[in-house]
């Protein structure tokens, strides 16, 4: 049996709820984005450095010697005592010494400098103590005789 199918128009598309949605979304982002103040506008002040009366020269790095019987020296004055591990007034220092650096926008670099016969473990505890003071940049130099 041969149905008769009755004639159909193809679908439209309805633009009027189209053009509305439009609007609509236009009109929420203008009324949005008034309401966004910027960065610029906000009367924000951020703390700033102390102004020096006159410019304090820092040295780009400090060399920590360590001896082979286990003396730690910065600056010629010796840190720790050879039997104990922990540095804490080497530790205090290189705080004092990464707070300088960084007032004066410089890197805080440290080079260990290590005899030959020195143990590794005290090198290690020199480390350590650079770490604890929050230093990043820290070399090894070679012992020249």
């Amino acid at each position: 049996m041969k149905t008769i199918k009755p004639d159909s128009d193809p679908p439209e598309l309805q633009i009027a709820p189209l053009i509305d949605c439009v609007f609509q979304l236009l009109i929420f982002f203008m009324v949005s984005a008034s309401l966004v103040k910027s960065e610029g506008d906000l009367g924000i002040k951020l703390p700033g450095m102390v102004q020096q009366a006159a410019t304090v020269d820092m040295p780009d790095e400090q060399i920590i010697e360590v001896r082979s019987n286990d003396e730690v020296y910065l600056n010629g004055q010796i840190f720790g005592h050879p039997s104990r591990q922990e540095l804490p007034d080497l530790v205090a220092t290189l705080e004092r010494y990464l707070a300088a650096s960084l007032a004066s926008r410089n890197k805080a670099m440290i080079t260990i400098w290590a005899a030959d016969d020195t143990r590794h473990q005290r090198v290690v505890d020199v480390m350590d103590a650079c770490a604890a003071a929050g230093i990043e940049y820290v070399t090894f130099t070679a012992a020249a005789e």
